[in-house]
């Protein structure tokens, strides 16, 4: 269990915050590329408790600007993209990608006012069908070209996911608490052909972007050895995975970013990558893009899927799990090791010092691999040595 004080520190995202100051030094997701086109080229999101606007410029470029105009507060949102800016609909303000406002078509000729409105603004860039921006502060850090969103022979589409109620952190606790996967989707995952009673040993490995979580299970209705399970949490909000496309036995591999939004709010997008040799991809283009509702068509979860099963169990914990009244086991010890974690590398961000996994720009890789491995469902072995991505 936590204290209510050490609760609070790892759940709260707006700015100011010491967890949002955390987050904010690395690249978030912001939407789909797929998302933005010359036809509807604005977005509303929320993002670490604001509320902003991205933009499609005429030219294909990307702006990523606070909402609400400075002057009387209409949103831009409604606004319209004029070449590498956006105006406002309510008197024309417009600005550019640095939130510059360059023209404010009522002021008098050889006004200065322009000069000292400067409307908050964020880089974006677009890497694996994703935009991703860094709302901290300084120069951007390098951006990391993890291996779904790098690879190239193969499909990549993007899911987005109904905005969950709960806070961010309860999702990613989830990825480092694998003794659920027997019980929440033992039957509607692949371990039902394999398994009919729970014996899994686990291992939490801390290594330069987060845990690897491996686990090693015993295939009790063949008989066989145990199979081994390996795949990371990405610090601070993703987790690297892979699984079978959907009825069949193709591989999927993913990366599932929980977004905070707000302290109560979360975005989930999952990037998905299906190596295949008559298939490509560019990492530059934009990846077909599928929704998720999570609920059916009476309000209640759809659990016969395992998205919706995790979700009901991230909800129903509360809108920010009180970790001071729960009763942790020895099962537990991934989500002690990710708590602690996230309170090492918020210190860090307060003490000014870099978090883990950041690297400066210049020191950017091409490709980041994670080295994921399933032997139930057949990868043994990276999916890079295997020739396949």
């Amino acid at each position: 269990m936590l204290s209510r004080e050490d609760n609070e520190l790892i759940t709260r995202v707006g700015a100011g915050t010491p967890g949002g100051e955390m987050l904010r030094r690395y690249w978030q997701p912001v939407a789909p590329s797929a998302e933005l086109t010359p036809e509807k080229p604005i977005l509303k999101v929320r993002i670490l408790g604001e509320d902003l606007v991205a933009y499609r410029t005429n030219k294909g470029a990307y702006g990523l600007v606070a909402e609400l105009c400075p002057h009387r507060f209409a949103s831009l949102a409604y606004g319209r993209v004029e070449g590498e800016c956006i105006r406002c609909p309510y008197h024309g303000w417009k600005y550019d990608r640095t939130g510059a406002c360059v023209e404010m078509p009522a002021e008098p000729k050889g006004s200065n006012l322009r000069d000292a409105v400067h409307q908050p603004a964020y880089p974006v860039r677009k890497f694996g069908g994703m935009l991703f921006t860094y709302m901290g502060k300084g120069e951007a850090p390098a951006l990391p070209k993890w291996d779904v969103l790098a690879w190239e022979q193969g499909r990549r589409w993007i899911r987005k996911f109904a905005v969950l109620s709960c806070n961010w952190v309860q999702a990613m606790e989830n990825s480092v608490d694998p003794s659920h996967l027997y019980w929440l989707h033992g039957s509607s995952a692949h371990l039902a052909d394999v398994v009919d009673h729970y014996s899994e040993e686990h291992d939490f490995i801390p290594f330069e972007y987060g845990i690897m979580k491996k686990r090693t299970t015993t295939t009790s209705k063949t008989g066989t050895a145990g199979q081994v399970d390996q795949h990371p949490l990405l610090f601070p909000n993703t987790l690297r995975h892979v699984a079978h496309v959907r009825g069949t036995k193709r591989m999927r591999h993913n990366l599932q970013f929980r977004v905070p939004m707000d302290d109560t709010h979360t975005q989930i997008f999952i990037a998905n990558f299906e190596p295949r040799p008559d298939f490509r991809t560019p990492n530059d283009a934009d990846a077909p893009m599928e929704y998720y509702d999570f609920r059916d068509g009476e309000g209640g979860y759809r659990m016969t899927d395992v998205p919706a099963q995790d979700v009901m169990a991230w909800e129903t914990q509360g809108a920010v799990m009180d970790r001071s009244r729960e009763q942790l086991g020895t099962a537990d010890k991934g989500v002690v090791i990710y708590r602690r974690m996230l309170k090492e590398q918020i210190e860090t961000v307060r003490k000014g010092g870099t978090p883990m996994g950041v690297a400066p720009a210049a020191q950017e890789k091409p490709i980041i691999t994670l080295g994921v491995i399933n032997e139930r469902i057949g990868l043994d072995r990276p999916e890079e040595e295997r020739g396949a991505a």
